[in-house]
Order: structure tokens, then sequence, then C-alpha cells
């Protein structure tokens, strides 16, 4: 990706990649707590993940780190599918990032996007959802509890009868100061930072009894050698595969909103292999797994940042940061960190949806609702995989009718088909029709396979003679191949003869390569209806 260079651009990197920076330092942190890692495994996931994905990815503008969709998924990660032990949950996001260079270099990133927006919608909402009710427990002034949203809720009546006061009051400070801080000063100024700084104020000037983080490590990370046996990595895949699918899709969609800002045209291939290098460096180093960051995507556009330096320079200056940040971070409330996620949950919801939910078609509904409460309440990986099923299934019916409808089934009356007369030759019955035409425009797969036999093979069986007309077909998969097999053979059963009209193309190679017209002669294909029609006299005479 070629970027021409000018000190206008450089001035604007710099100020898009400290704005940035100081829009991620108070959400990493946050995100580091809320996943059980710790926040210096935030701090170094936009420090991994950012770098490498703004050098290697296809956006020169993304800025990219911890997500909540990331953190919700590391922390069902970390509790069902490690154990507990971070040298596996490090393993799976290491994989994670391998199996997104893989999605990359297959090209597979351009389909991606292609997944339903009532899957996302529904996923993210669900995101939002999680993120929220996490956080009460800590807003309250209590410890958070593993096992997800259910288990969150469960402590919230004894969260509300010890209720910390003092936390209380700082978890309200950091949210109303995130809600309230004005647009047009966020550009200077974001209010995820003014929220932690005030917080924080309170906190250490007013109200001492808030539990705050306390000691953080800091310097250099330890390393995490991944663990390769047979039996974990077969396991692993799974949630492996569900974190790369996950992260993709939030990245992909960052950079849909960064092309629609600055009017340019990302990479998407090359954007996957530069988040998955990112994730795979964040599993060696112990932080979390992360995608492209909308919110900073766009601080970082309206700043000024428009190529991978504003991205790089955002990693370099926290890492620069997390060498001291220790002492900086210690005294940061729990509370108001839990008031700034509540707000970052709370704008995560697909609220663009929701307002519509009273207009919108049943069976989009039904899926996004299904992919909510399946994200809620089961987890993520069941509510990712039957939500694609679901729709799936649902595109798959609307498909049926489609094509269902594309297929022309008329009789061939033999006044007027096979007379030369124009119709006018006593010698065929007026009513008799011996020939049928059946012809396939369009589309033809698996969503109307089964049932094209139920609708066509009555009226093959009515004629003597059928001819199938491939003129207007553009494509048949292998089950509409196979059917159309089917189709022949009962044709044959019938004693009903076949002529296939004006086979040719991508078409003639699909039903060739499975063999379909095996039990027809060579002398029963045409190219057009004429020769149809002779060869049908020729067969009906006989």
């Amino acid at each position: 990706m070629r970027i021409s260079y000018d000190l206008n651009r450089l001035s604007g990197d710099i100020f898009g990649g400290v704005t940035a920076t100081i829009v991620a330092l108070p959400v990493a942190l946050a995100f580091g707590v809320a996943s059980g890692l710790g926040p210096i495994a935030g701090i170094y996931s936009a420090i991994a993940v950012g770098f490498f994905a703004a050098v290697f990815g296809g956006t020169p503008s993304q800025i990219s780190g911890p997500t909540g969709p990331m953190t919700i998924a590391m922390a069902v990660v970390v509790t069902q599918h490690a154990d507990g032990d971070l040298t596996k949950a490090f393993t799976i996001v290491m994989m994670a990032g391998i199996l997104q260079i893989c999605l990359g270099i297959l090209r597979i990133g351009s389909f991606v996007t292609y997944t339903p927006y009532s899957v996302i919608s529904g996923f993210m909402t669900g995101i939002g959802v999680i993120v929220m009710t996490i956080q009460v427990l800590p807003f309250l002034g209590a410890s958070t509890v593993s096992g997800g949203p259910l288990n969150s809720i469960r402590e919230w009546p004894n969260a509300f009868t010890s209720l910390n006061p003092d936390a209380l009051i700082v978890g309200l400070v950091a949210l109303l100061a995130g809600i309230f801080w004005p647009t047009k000063l966020s550009k200077f100024v974001p209010g995820p930072l003014i929220a932690l700084i005030l917080g924080t104020a309170a906190a250490f000037f007013f109200f001492t009894d808030a539990p705050v983080i306390g000691k953080v490590p800091s310097g250099l990370p330890e390393l995490f050698i991944p663990e390769i046996t047979p039996g974990f990595l077969a396991s692993a895949l799974q949630p492996a595969f569900i974190l790369a699918l996950l992260g993709s899709i939030d990245s992909l969609l960052t950079s849909l909103v960064a092309d629609s800002i600055t009017r340019t045209r990302h990479n998407p291939n090359r954007e996957l292999m530069g988040q998955g290098l990112g994730n795979l460096v964040a599993g060696i180093v112990g932080a979390l797994p992360g995608a492209g960051a909308t919110m900073g995507t766009v601080v970082n556009i309206r700043a000024g940042g428009r190529t991978p330096v504003s991205g790089a320079l955002r990693s370099i200056v926290l890492l620069a940061l997390v060498l001291g940040l220790g002492q900086i971070a210690e005294p940061i409330p729990h509370a108001a960190l839990a008031g700034i996620l509540i707000k970052v949950g709370w704008d995560i919801i697909d609220w663009r949806f929701v307002t519509r939910i009273h207009r919108i078609p049943g069976q989009y509904l039904m899926v996004m609702l299904m992919t909510l409460f399946l994200t809620v309440f089961v987890d993520l990986v069941t509510a990712v995989a039957l939500g694609l099923i679901a729709s799936a299934v649902m595109r798959s019916r609307q498909s049926e009718q489609l094509e269902l409808d594309s297929v022309v089934s008329v009789p061939l009356l033999d006044q007027t088909f096979l007379s030369d007369t124009d119709g006018d030759d006593d010698e065929f019955d007026m009513f008799q029709a011996r020939t049928g035409l059946l012809a396939f425009r369009g589309h033809f797969s698996v969503s109307s396979a089964n049932e094209l036999v139920r609708v066509v093979s009555a009226d093959i069986h009515e004629h003597e003679v059928v001819i199938f007309d491939f003129s207007d077909t553009t494509h048949m998969d292998d089950s509409a191949a196979l059917i159309m097999e089917q189709l022949i053979s009962g044709a044959g059963d019938e004693d009903t003869e076949c002529i296939v009209m004006n086979l040719s193309g991508p078409v003639a190679t699909s039903l060739n390569s499975f063999n379909v017209f095996r039990e027809i002669p060579e002398d029963r294909f045409v190219d057009n209806l004429d020769e149809a029609r002779e060869l049908a006299r020729s067969i009906l005479d006989d």
C-alpha cells in the first residue's frame, strides 16, 4: 500500500497518535480489569495488537487494541476453555492469531463481512448488555465474580445489601462525566479520560473508601510458551476459531467505518494478516486479544491520523508509559473504571437496530433476538454458531421460493408445437400435449433442490417427451445437479423421453462433472427450440 507522505501528514499522524493514546489508556485499563487478567494485560494488548495491526494491516488509519467483544470472549476462554490456566488461555490467543493470518492468506477477508447484520447486531447488543451487567458489582463497591453475567446478577442482592457508598459515588461521577462530556470538547480531550481523572480525583480526595486497583506490575511483560499437546490443541481449536472470527468481524467493520470517513478503501485480507500477527504477539506477551477499535479509530482520524504511523506511534507512547505506569494506575478506583465501561457497554449496543425493532421483519428479528439471548445467557461460541445457522436457514427459505418461482413448466400442445401449419393441422388432437417444456431460469442451489422434485415431477410424468431447457440457467450447485439427475432418472422410470436444450457454460460443466446425463443419448442434446421440435417429432413418430 503506497502512501504519499509529507509534513502535513506527519503532524496529523503525531496529533492523531497522541490523542488516540489518551483515549486508549483508560479503556485498556478497564478492559484488562474486566477480563480478569489485570490492567496490564489490557495495556499490552493496545501495544502489541495496535502496533502490528497498524504496521502490517490493510487499513492505514485504524487503531487496534482490546475491545468489548474480544474482552468478553477472552474471559470465557480463561474460565471455560482454559480452566484458569493462563498458559492454555494465551495459547488459544496465539492460535486465534495464526487462524486470522491464514484467513488473510486464503483471501477470506472479503467474505467475513458477509456475516448477516442481524447476527452482528444481536451479538454486539449482547456484548453491550454483558459489559454493563458485570460492571454493576465494582460499580457498587463489590468484587467481580467469574462465570459471566448470570453469576454477576446472582451477586447483585449481596452487593446492594453491602453497598459501598464511596464506590457508588465515584462510579456515578465517572459515568456522568462520560455521558455529559460535550462532544465538541471530545475532539480535544476525550470523555473516557475526563471520566478517569474525575473519578480518580473524587476517590483520592473525598471518597477514600472506594476500592482501588492497587499495585500493578510494570516493565517488560512475561513471555508465555504455548502448550503444544495434541489433546489440548484439538479442544482449543473451536474457541480459537471463534476468537479469530470475532476479531476479524470486529476489525473489518471498523475498517468500513474508517473507509466511510476517509473516503478510502481498505485491504481486508491484509488487515486480517496484520490483526492476526498482533494477536499472535499478544498471546506471547500475555495480553488480551484485540481488534480494530471503532472509538479509537474515529478519534485518530478526527485528530488528523491518516497513515500507519499514527497507530504505531500510539503503541510506542503506551509502551513508554507502561514501563512506569504502575504508580500512575495504582490509585485508580475500580468503580471509576466500571463507570467508564458501563458507558462503553451502552455505546456497544446496536441502538440503530434496537430502536427500529417494531419495524423489522420477523425473521430478522428472530435471528437477532436469538443471538442476543444466547450471547448473554449461554456463551459467545454458541451464539455466533447458532446465529449463523439460523440466518443461513432463513436465507435458504427465502432463496427456495425465489428459485422455485424461476422454474417454468408448460405443456406444449401438439397442434401448435408439432404442427407445420400453425395449429390448423387436423392430424393432432387440439387438447393433447405429449411434449412438455421444463425451463430452469436463474440460480438453483440446495435451497430449492428437494422441493424441486415435488414441484416438477408430476409435470414430467404427464408427458411422453420433456424438454429440459437450460437457456437461461446461470448456476446449479451440487445439490441441484444431483436433483436434476433424480428428475431424469424418474422420467426414465415413467418411459418419458428427455431432450436437453442449450446446455453450455458453467452449468454444463457442473452437471457433466456429476455425470447427470449418462442415461441420455448424445443425439438428444440440441441447441434451440426448433431442433427440439424436430427431435420430439421423430421420437413421437417412432
